[in-house]
């Protein structure tokens, strides 16, 4: 990869300072080896300093012309704004190449949402007579009722729930700690695995405090929950696809469309701008044409 030195400085940048995870780090440094691939395929090795903007859109219909898509266009964009700040915060250029680039723009699509029967179906297609049943009921209840990104379900912690008040500590992006109301529901089946079925599990050192462990007695990895939604919707017969994601997208749906205060959905997903909290604002079309049928005279 060209520009080592800089790549390792922005590296420890990421992880030091703005406290990213390691797999968001992980992508901020994708983007920056596929300029490098860039230039490879022209056969050249251009200071970072000689960039300018010309340069960039010329990358950009390298990418389009390998058929990017344009979410992964902007993501690659984003990607290299980043990494030019942080040589311009050190001093190592003079002039930000990408201060005048834009991202292509996005058709966002939202992502299915589930409905409460839906849910229920997911939890009740889980067979709690086998050792990770009640887990996974818990894990499906925490999910939904609590809005947690993957990563933060796996990363939660007995000593951050909070019984008696009914609240969770969570760890979100950037480790930024919030505090998130968990239902009755959730917490007694969180008691049930924690008390009945956990108890028994060889836990291995260094895992003692996470809720959710595998088979071999550590935390359970990212994958481990995509495999398990998966699952469970073809045992439902569900035709939409789904992911963790998709409970958190319908935690937040269900609350906006019951009349929460975006505000306070905000704080509970950990969104550091409510720009982001808005996508979930849209209507179910159904509740849409009730309100035609009703109340305009000409429906």
């Amino acid at each position: 990869m060209l520009w080592q030195s800089y790549i390792k400085g922005f590296k420890a940048y990421l992880k030091l300072e703005r406290s990213l995870s390691a797999h968001s780090i992980t992508a901020y440094l994708s983007d920056i080896e596929k300029l490098g691939q860039y230039y490879q395929s022209l056969n050249e090795t251009p200071q970072l300093a000689d960039i300018k903007i010309a340069d960039l859109r010329s990358f950009i219909s390298w990418l389009n012309a390998l058929g990017m898509l344009a979410s992964t266009q902007a993501r690659v964009i984003s990607g290299l704004k980043a990494f030019f700040a942080y040589l311009m915060i050190e001093d190592l250029i003079t002039h930000d190449p990408t201060a005048l680039i834009e991202a292509p723009k996005i058709n966002r699509k939202l992502p299915d949402t589930l409905n409460i029967h839906e849910i229920n179906d997911l939890i009740a297609a889980i067979d709690a007579s086998k050792p990770e049943g009640m887990r996974n009921k818990a894990i499906i209840e925490v999910l939904y009722g609590c809005g947690l990104r993957v990563s933060e379900l796996t990363d939660l912690k007995i000593s951050n729930i909070f019984p008696q008040i009914e609240f969770i500590k969570v760890i979100g992006k950037g480790n930024k700690e919030r505090l998130v109301p968990i239902g009755t529901v959730a917490l007694k089946l969180i008691e049930i695995y924690i008390n009945e079925v956990r108890v028994q599990a060889n836990i291995k050192k260094g895992n003692e405090d996470f809720i959710f462990l595998n088979r071999f007695g550590a935390k359970l990895s990212r994958i481990s929950i995509f495999n398990l939604i998966k699952s469970l919707a073809v045992s439902t017969g569900l035709q939409k696809t789904i992911s963790p994601h998709t409970l958190r997208h319908s935690f937040a749906t269900h609350l906006i469309e019951g009349g929460a205060d975006l505000r306070a959905v905000q704080e509970m997903l950990g969104h550091s701008s409510i720009t982001t909290t808005e996508i979930y604002t849209h209507i179910d079309r159904d509740y849409l044409r009730e309100v035609i049928t009703q109340f305009h005279p000409r429906s």
